[in-house]
């Protein structure tokens, strides 16, 4: 099986007609993470002559210097190249799920053109990090697998439709799993379905390196000076985050950026670490990702739905084994603020929430027609 990757590419036309960044911004963050230019060559595999051409062509371009030269070789960024280092890293971690989900379609269609291969396991899932190290460990272990990022909300549609196999969705534990719940029953079936555990993780806000804003809850967020960067409405953190909103009286429209919508953690967090805002929300990994700082606010297990007749299909059979498997869930316990401890466990609705069946059942019938 054939691994593709597809990365984002932006560049800069000038009136000319003459492009600039394509090597460019790889450069100046490889100088940014080492904090030499000749290091940063040796990473990038670039001539030390290149990239100072590199280099004096973006000066030209933007008039004004891209590195400051220090004593012994040194170089730091100005901050002009510190907003196009984040620009880079925000396009990244936006388009990655996506990108992450055509190159899981085009690996298929490869698979399916130059073998006999049978059913390829299709998944739409929440987007984590947990995920993505399952599918990184599907495609090493050359297992073909149709894997799609889509919310929460969305995966449990795709499911009930047929469109695919396993659904990904994670819901909060403590006093929010049933109000949870309630939004997602209509797409969860105890006599035919069954639930395989991948991890428990911490959502949280993400805020800025030292936390100088000094935000310590969901009630800061309101203060003015407060910027805030939310997750896309649909979305199973963007729920969580509205339930506890709810919960503590507190109004989103009193919170500047409540009405942005990030894709991803990842994404949440670069918009916080390029300094476009002072909080977020989203799970620890991302927060540790992007070195910034996290306030804990609830733990939340991950789940992929299956059909119970489909437990013991190769498919099926081979994400259990590899959820099982010592070596995976070392990898996801190695991401801060997961816990494999159960991973691969699989259980009936019921067993992994026991008052499921006494949910009102008005709230779930709701939730279906949204």
């Amino acid at each position: 099986m054939f691994k593709v990757s597809i990365k984002p590419h932006w560049q800069l036309e000038q009136a000319d007609g003459k492009q600039s960044l394509p090597r460019l911004v790889e450069l100046l963050a490889r100088v940014r993470e080492t904090g030499t230019l000749a290091e940063a060559c040796i990473q990038a595999g670039l001539s030390y002559r290149y990239a100072w051409g590199l280099l004096q062509d973006g000066t030209r371009t933007f008039g004004a210097p891209l590195v400051a030269m220090q004593r012994g070789r040194g170089a730091v960024l100005t901050p002009l190249a510190e907003k196009l280092v984040w620009a880079d890293k925000r396009i990244n971690a936006r388009l990655a799920p996506l990108l992450d989900s055509l190159a899981s379609e085009l690996e298929v269609e490869l698979e399916r053109a130059l073998s006999d291969t049978g059913a390829i396991l299709r998944v739409q899932a929440s987007h984590g990090f947990a995920v993505e190290t399952l599918r990184d460990w599907f495609v090493r272990s050359r297992i073909p697998i149709d894997l799609k990022y889509r919310s929460s909300f969305e995966a449990l549609g795709a499911f009930k439709s047929g469109a695919c196999d396993l659904a990904g969705f994670h819901v909060p534990l403590g006093e929010f799993e049933a109000p949870a719940l309630q939004q997602y029953a209509a797409w969860l079936k105890p006599q035919t379905h069954r639930l395989i555990m991948l991890a428990t993780r911490r959502q949280g806000l993400i805020v800025s390196p030292g936390n100088p804003k000094g935000i310590q809850s969901l009630a800061d967020l309101s203060r003015a000076e407060v910027r805030f960067v939310n997750r896309q409405p649909g979305s199973g953190t963007r729920m969580l985050l509205d339930l506890m909103l709810d919960k503590a009286g507190i109004d989103g429209a009193r919170i500047t950026g409540y009405e942005s919508g990030e894709f991803t953690h990842a994404a949440v967090a670069a918009y916080v670490a390029s300094g476009m805002a002072d909080a977020g929300v989203g799970v620890e990994a991302a927060a540790k990702r992007f070195d910034l700082g996290f306030v804990p606010l609830a733990g939340e297990r991950y789940f992929f739905l299956c059909a119970k007749t489909a437990l013991k299909t190769p498919a099926l059979q081979s994400v259990i084994d590899t959820l099982c498997n010592p070596d995976f869930r070392n990898l996801v316990n190695a991401l801060p603020g997961y816990d494999a401890l159960r991973c691969g466990e699989v259980m009936a609705i019921e067993e992994a929430f026991p008052d499921f069946g006494r949910l009102p059942k008005g709230r779930a019938a709701k939730a279906a027609r949204s």
